[in-house]
C-alpha cells in the first residue's frame, strides 16, 4: 500500500514512522485515536471505522467540514493560496482574521492557509487562545489538493470529536483498538513543546494516560499502543507494557543542520499479557 501524506504539516507527525507503528498495531474493527493530530496513522491503516479525537477545536472543525463539504472547502481554501497572500503583511492580516472570525468555513480555510504559510508548519496558540505562529517565508506554499481529497474520502469511515483523551477512553468498547500519540515528554527542560493547545500537557497527564491505557487493556481487554520519546520517565510510565525502541529523525528544529536521531518508544498494552499478570 502506497504511503499517504497528511494534508497538514504537523510537529511530531507520524508519516516517517508509519511502518513501525502499523507493525505493532493490534487488529480490531475500530481504531480509536485520542490525539489524532494530522492523521497519518488514520490515513495509512485499514480499519472498518475510526473514532478520531483531539482537543484542538479548529482541527476537528476542519476535519468535519472536509468530510461533509469537500468541494466547497477545497475551493475556498485553494483561493487563499496565491502570490499576494504569500507576503508577511498579508499573512498577519489573515492571521488576525482567523483569530477574530467565528465562521467555521472561513476559519477552517484560514487554518489550512496558516498551516502552510506559517513558520515550520507549527500549530501554536497564546494563553488567550490566539494563533501566534510567525510568517514562514516559503517561496511557493504547496496547496495539498490531492491529499485533501484522499482525506475527505477516507473520512467517510471516521467520526471526529473534539474532546480530551480521558473522555475518549471513557467511550471505548469491544472491538476497539487504541493508538495514542500524546504531546511528547521533553528530552530536556529547554526542549518542551507543550503549547500545541492553549494549555500544555503535564507530567501528571502523561501518568494519567499510562494508567488509562493499562486499565483499558487489563479491565476492558482493549489493546492500546502509545508512542513517545524514549526517556527514563517514559520507561517508568509504560512499565506494564511491552516496549520497543527505535531511532527516528527529529522533524522540528530551529536549524536544519541540528536535526538528529533520537530514540522513540512504542509501548503496547496487550490484554492477554496483562490479564495473566493480574491473575
Amino acid at each position: 500500500m502506497k504511503k499517504q501524506r497528511a494534508f497538514l504539516k504537523w510537529a511530531g507527525g507520524k508519516y516517517s514512522l508509519i511502518e513501525s507503528i502499523t507493525q505493532y498495531l493490534p487488529t480490531g474493527k475500530v481504531l480509536v485515536e485520542p490525539f489524532v493530530g494530522a492523521g497519518s496513522v488514520f490515513l495509512n491503516t485499514d480499519y472498518d471505522a475510526y473514532l478520531l479525537a483531539d482537543i484542538n477545536p479548529d482541527l476537528i472543525a476542519l476535519y468535519n467540514l472536509l468530510k461533509s463539504e469537500p468541494d466547497t472547502f477545497i475551493r475556498i481554501a485553494n483561493s487563499l493560496f496565491c502570490e499576494q497572500n504569500n507576503q508577511r503583511e498579508r499573512y498577519f492580516q489573515l492571521r488576525d482574521e482567523f483569530n477574530q472570525t467565528t465562521d467555521t468555513e472561513w476559519r477552517s480555510a484560514l487554518f489550512l492557509y496558516l498551516n502552510r504559510h506559517g513558520y515550520n508548519g507549527l500549530c501554536r496558540y497564546n494563553r488567550k487562545g490566539g494563533f501566534n505562529v510567525p510568517f514562514g517565508r516559503y517561496k511557493k506554499p504547496y496547496f495539498p489538493e490531492k491529499e485533501l481529497w484522499f482525506f475527505a474520502e477516507k473520512a467517510q469511515k471516521a467520526t471526529f470529536v473534539c474532546q480530551s483523551f480521558m473522555e475518549t477512553f471513557a467511550m471505548l468498547e469491544q472491538d476497539h483498538v487504541v493508538y495514542c500519540d500524546p504531546p511528547y515528554v521533553p528530552l530536556s527542560a529547554s526542549a518542551s513543546f507543550t503549547s500545541y493547545a492553549a494549555k500544555g500537557f503535564s507530567e501528571n497527564e502523561q501518568r494519567h494516560l499510562a494508567e488509562l491505557a493499562w486499565q483499558a487493556a487489563s479491565e476492558k481487554r482493549i489493546p492500546v499502543l502509545i508512542s513517545n520519546h524514549a526517556t527514563d520517565l517514559t520507561y517508568d510510565l509504560y512499565k506494564h507494557a511491552s516496549l520497543h525502541e527505535l531511532q527516528v529523525k527529529r522533524t522540528i528544529s530551529r536549524a536544519g543542520h541540528s536535526r538528529q536521531r533520537v530514540a522513540e518508544l512504542i509501548a503496547r498494552y496487550e490484554p492477554h499479557r496483562l490479564a495473566r499478570k493480574a491473575g
